[in-house]
This record gives structure tokens, sequence and C-alpha cells, in this order.
């Protein structure tokens, strides 16, 4: 059985919630009982909601009554909220209480759970203190928890999106954090543990979810795998016929200056590296919370500035080399070609700077994940930009 229950919990922490829900629904109730409640609150409330309700029932009886409280509890708070993440609070009491009755009730609350803190409520479940174990151990043993306690504690709401909890508690570094709902009682703890944890996944995840690929792991079978990843290739594949169409416009451009067609993926290169630049600091920005309200107007502004000087030195380096390409060809449009690729690069990188920021802003104001196939929409924007610029400049400048 220990085999049998260190195998499953390693196949767990490589999986997927779902996939990891399909590992446990064969084993014992009191099993998957045992594990679940080695995992964090959040990754064990997704997993036992994909449990068949007769299975999960069963698993719930096997648990501690106090624990599936929580995640009755848990289940009516939002993704992505700290609410999804709590444990149950064992260490709670009145303020009345004195010091040597509290000292009592925490002998038997240890033989159930780690104590860390106590918390100290009112008779509407308020959160009035915090008593540490430090404080308990000198304060005389009849003075009541109000007289010792520290009062008006620093708490999370459990409404709360799991990156603004991030950031309220970067400079705390608690064990444990209080939760209270919107009147202020106490609905449970979060360890700063599974804050760092589930911050450190999102981060992680980002790439990922810019790709359409986030709900993926290493062990989820191909057929999850094509579901997951298809229907965005197809979208992409969208987007591709969108830039073939600009390409398409100028194709009588193309036949008369076939050179063109050698600097296209240059141009298309530069201008998506400068769009992927401005994205990942503006993503990076987005989840270390340093673009407040107010400051994105900079930040184009400052991207933009960025694209026009890197695609001004990018351009005088290919506006060489397109003059020395043509040059040797015997083209008598050089000089114009030159520019047509200077001017096509600067432009097609101010607007890869402005997209690479104005992306994932948009996403944000509208409520979506700002990574969420970012690179996808900026890819289109970059060769629709950098191809449209380069032949229209070509066909204006030299053919017409």
């Amino acid at each position: 059985m220990s085999q049998r229950r260190a195998w499953l919990r390693m196949a767990i922490a490589q999986r997927d919630d779902r996939e990891a829900a399909k590992v446990l629904r064969g084993e014992a109730p009191e099993l998957t009982s045992a594990l679940l409640l080695e995992l964090h609150p959040g990754r064990s409330t997704a997993i036992l909601d994909l449990f068949p309700d007769d299975y999960a029932e069963r698993v719930r009886a096997e648990s501690p009554p106090i624990q599936v409280r929580q995640w009755t509890r848990n289940r009516t708070y939002s993704e992505g909220s700290v609410g999804r993440f709590m444990d149950p609070v064992y260490a709670v009491f009145p303020p009345q209480l004195t010091v040597g009755e509290t000292i009592e009730h925490l002998r038997e609350l240890i033989k159930q759970a780690f104590i860390t803190y106590g918390f100290i409520v009112d008779e509407a479940g308020r959160l009035r203190g915090v008593i540490t174990m430090r404080d308990l151990l000198f304060a005389d043993h009849g003075r009541t928890l109000e007289a010792v306690m520290i009062p008006s504690p620093f708490s999370l709401d459990a409404r709360m999106p799991l990156a603004e909890a991030m950031k309220a508690v970067l400079s705390r570094h608690y064990p444990v954090y209080p939760v209270c709902d919107g009147d202020g009682r106490l609905v449970g703890l979060v360890r700063g543990q599974v804050l760092f944890e589930e911050q450190n996944f999102e981060i992680s995840a980002q790439p990922a979810s810019m790709v359409g690929v986030e709900e993926e792991r290493l062990t989820t079978p191909w057929q999850r795998c094509l579901k997951l990843r298809h229907p965005w290739l197809q979208f992409n594949l969208l987007t591709a016929f969108l830039a073939a169409a600009v390409v398409g416009v100028f194709q009588e451009t193309l036949n008369q200056l076939v050179i063109l067609a050698l600097f296209l993926p240059v141009l298309a290169g530069q201008s998506g590296n400068t769009g992927c630049q401005a994205l990942a600091v503006t993503l990076r920005g987005l989840t270390l919370g340093e673009v407040r309200p107010g400051r994105e107007r900079a930040l184009v502004a400052k991207e933009a500035w960025l694209g026009l000087l890197n695609g001004l030195l990018v351009g005088l380096v290919s506006a060489v080399g397109m003059y020395v390409t043509a040059a040797s060809q015997h083209n008598p449009a050089a000089p114009w070609l030159a520019v047509a690729i200077l001017l096509a690069m600067v432009g097609s990188c101010v607007v890869s700077g402005i997209s690479g920021a104005m992306i994932p802003l948009t996403l944000k104001r509208l409520g979506a994940d700002p990574a969420t196939a970012s690179s996808i929409f900026l890819t289109t924007a970059t060769d629709v930009a950098s191809m449209g610029l380069f032949l229209g400049l070509a066909t204006v400048l030299i053919l017409w």
C-alpha cells in the first residue's frame, strides 16, 4: 500500500487536474481522501469537482468534516481567487477566553493540525485579532485573549484575485494569512507557500498560454493534446491567410521586383522580435503589478519610441544589404529599394512595439487573460504591417 501511495502521489504531481482525477477515481475512497489532503486546497477542490458525484461523496465521507466544509466553502469562490485556496481554521477563539483556557484547547487542536496562530473572532465570526504562540507562552494565564491579542490583523479578501493577493503579501512573508469574506468574517486560511506556488505556476504557464497549450502537461494523453492545440492552429491559419492576402494584393509588384521576396522574411523576423520584446516586458509588468492605472499610455509611447529607434538602426543595416544586393544584380532601382526597406523597417517596428504593449493591455481590459494566445495576435499584426508597408512602399517609390 505504501508503494502504491507513493506512486499515486508522484502521478498526481506530474498530471493536470483532469488526468489526476482519472488516476484517482479507481482507488479506494479512503486512499484518495488521504492523497487529496496532502495537496494544497486549490488542487484538491478542483480534482474533487472532476470526480463522479457518487465517488466524490464517498471520498468526502472518508475526510475530516472540517475539511469537507472547507472544500464546500471554497467551491463558492471563482477560479483564480484566494477563496479557492483556503485551508480550514482550527484555532478560533472568542476574545473573552483566558490564556490558560486557550492553551488547554490548543493541547487537543495540535493533535489534529499544525497550528501557527490563534485567531480571535467575535460572536458574528468577524476577525478581531491574532495571537502568536510566543505571546501565549509569556502571557499571564489569567489574562483574556482580547488583552494580549494583536488587534485588527492583516487579512486577505476571499474574493481577491491571486495576483492582487501576491502584491499585498509581497513584503509580509507570513507563513499563513487569515482570509475573510466581504463582511469581515473569518472563512479560512491560506498558506504563504501556496500563494507563491500558484504565482510561480501562473508565470511559468504564460509562454504556454501564448500559444494555447496552458492546460497541457508532459503526461497529457495525445487525444487531449490534439483537442487543446488544434483549434489554435486553425485560428492561426486564418490569420496567416490574412497576411497572405496582403501579399496577394501586391502580386504584380512581386512579379516585377522579385528581389523583394528575399527581404520579406528579414523584415517579418525583425518586426516580430520587436513585438515579442514589447509583449514580454508588458506581461511581466502586468504580472508584477508595475502597470498601474493611468500608466498604460506611457508604456505604449515608450514601446513606440523604442520601436522607432530599433527600426531605424536595423533598417539602416537592411538598407545597405538591399542596396548591395540590388546593385550586384544591376538593378537601376537599388537606391529606392534601400529607401523602401528602411522606411518599412522603421514603420513595422513601431507598429510591432505598439502591438506588443496594446494586445495584453486590451485583453486585460476586456477581462481576458493577458497572456492568452497573445503571440498569435501579435504575429498577425507584425506580418501584415511589415509586408504591407514594404510592398506598398516599393510599389509607390519604384513602379508608380
